[in-house]
């Protein structure tokens, strides 16, 4: 077994979404909703350089994401898949991406655009997206492929019981 990890954000990730059910479901999604990253002053010049490009990878926490099995029916499916062949945000390690538009950046501020992830989310990264390297047109999408849900929006299936407030996942 691997060593035990410790991660320790580098910001705050804030949007209009308080909840699972109702968040866009992937930035390609997302309607252009807005939202701000907060960085730590620790990590402030690690923003240097960053504001020419369009878009960002910001890799985060799903904290409030219940604990899942292998198997779960995406939001974009009815069939159950393997954790792994989806982008569910209840994994075994709640580890998040998304490719947002970086609008701005004023200080230790990002303003971003494409936004699909929960108000509060901790930050653990920012990568730049460099379409040479994360675009491959034609590749294969497995399931997706075949999928035809235009949904949009999350539903509840991956939300904590409302009879309990959400707990932070450690």
């Amino acid at each position: 077994m691997p060593p035990q990890l410790t991660i320790d954000p580098i910001g705050i990730i804030e949007t209009p979404f308080r909840a699972a059910a109702g968040t866009p479901i992937q930035p390609s999604r997302a309607g252009g909703a807005r939202g701000k990253v907060r960085i730590d002053p620790r990590y402030h010049d690690g923003l240097k350089d960053l504001a020419g490009f369009e878009r960002i990878w910001l890799v985060y926490w799903f904290h409030l994401a219940p604990a899942s099995g292998l198997l779960v029916t995406p939001f974009l499916d009815s069939v159950q898949r393997g954790i792994f062949a989806t982008r569910a945000p209840a994994r075994p390690s709640p580890i998040g991406i998304s490719a947002v538009q970086l609008l701005g950046i004023d200080g230790g501020v990002l303003d971003v655009a494409g936004v699909d992830i929960i108000d509060g989310t901790p930050l653990l990264d920012i990568k730049p997206y460099v379409p040479e390297f994360d675009s491959y047109a034609g590749s294969r999408a497995g399931w997706f492929d075949e999928s035809n849900s235009r949904r949009r929006l999350a539903d509840e299936r991956f939300a904590a019981p409302t009879d309990d407030p959400p707990k932070p996942r450690p």
